[in-house]
């Protein structure tokens, strides 16, 4: 069969998402298929350039001779690629433009004003007529499923993605720090986590890594480590770190962090720190992490509060038995939801 894996893409910056396009396109060729990634570019700022974009991805068209691109299936992974228009469609919805969805009305959202709120009735629009032409929906959590059918009255099935190369990762010592890597932007709240420092009553220290899309942001995050007198247990590697050092530094991790605002899914972090075998705190509203992390089984849920945070760190730290414990409960977890790429790769071509 030939796929198309069609995504949006901000140049230059790279998470989950995109990793997430790139593993789909080299396992749907590891099984027979000859599929590519198709790369639409993509910007919200401003707000105005949504409905733009929303109009280029329904423009485009993949099953012309003229352009040698008859794609036997298109692959829709998130907003606004989904607009595409193809016979064959079928979509693996990361997430929908979550700004004038649930972050209407907060931080994170939209500013809500007049122009802004015809662009939300826009998008509603869209939403609401071109998903249901895909031949089926799948998402990648049930926090997608259920936010996709609150507001759109959509039905949709989950397949949880899999790591690309879970073999890869395994278990070296528990060490002193809890590790944190992820994309260093205000919604993953690295800022939680340095603050929770000053409250830490063990050795226990802090590993963030991750590139930062402001360079403003990670500075703020570096002030915070100096001006609390954090520099010997705070550690920030400010930039995209390989697969190989990630791995490195999961392995010989205490445990892991993951504490994003309301996350569509359960996030790769996760799934890294259980291939290792290390348990993982997230708080009680990160969304998809809580349906992997269970509190006292796999790892801490906790409330949003550095202090709370502080708490769980110092458990780790202070009960190596039961950090071990949950590591390889987290394991046994993911293991039971049959998450895998033979599970995927039958599902979107089936």
């Amino acid at each position: 069969m030939k796929i198309a894996i069609v995504n949006n893409y901000v140049p230059f910056v790279y998470g989950g998402a995109e990793f997430l396009a790139d593993s789909l396109q080299t396992k749907l060729r590891e099984y027979g298929h000859e599929a590519m990634t198709v790369k639409i570019p993509f910007t919200w700022e401003p707000p105005s350039k949504v409905l733009e974009n929303i109009l280029l991805n329904r423009l485009m068209r993949l099953n012309q001779d003229v352009y040698k691109l008859n794609f036997d299936r298109v692959i829709a992974l998130k907003f606004p690629a989904y607009y595409v228009e193809h016979p064959d469609k079928v979509l693996w919805l990361l997430h929908q433009f979550r700004q004038v969805y649930d972050l209407w009305g907060t931080q994170y959202g939209l500013p809500q004003n007049a122009e802004n709120i015809i662009i939300k009735e826009a998008i509603y629009r869209a939403d609401n007529r071109y998903l249901r032409e895909a031949k089926k929906i799948y998402t990648n959590s049930k926090v997608v499923s259920g936010r996709l059918k609150r507001f759109n009255d959509i039905n949709s099935e989950v397949i949880f993605p899999p790591l690309m190369d879970a073999e890869k990762y395994y278990t070296g010592d528990y060490g002193d720090y809890i590790f944190y890597p992820s994309r260093i932007v205000p919604g993953k709240r690295q800022q939680d986590a340095i603050e929770c420092m000053k409250h830490v009553k063990s050795g226990v220290k802090l590993v963030i890594a991750g590139h930062s899309e402001s360079k403003e942001w990670l500075d703020h995050l570096q002030s915070m480590v100096s001006e609390n007198g954090l520099g010997d247990r705070v550690t920030i590697l400010g930039r995209w770190i390989s697969q190989e050092e990630k791995i490195d530094l999961f392995a010989n991790a205490l445990g892991a962090v993951y504490i994003p605002v309301d996350e569509d899914s359960y996030g790769y972090v996760t799934l890294e720190a259980y291939h290792s075998r290390k348990p993982v705190i997230t708080f009680s509203d990160s969304g998809g992490t809580l349906e992997v992390v269970e509190d006292g089984k796999t790892g801490w849920v906790v409330p949003p509060d550095p202090k709370a945070l502080a708490n769980a760190m110092d458990k780790l730290y202070l009960d190596r038995a039961l950090t071990k414990k949950m590591g390889s409960s987290g394991l046994d977890k993911i293991m039971s939801m049959g998450i895998s790429w033979n599970h995927v790769i039958q599902r979107l071509t089936e």
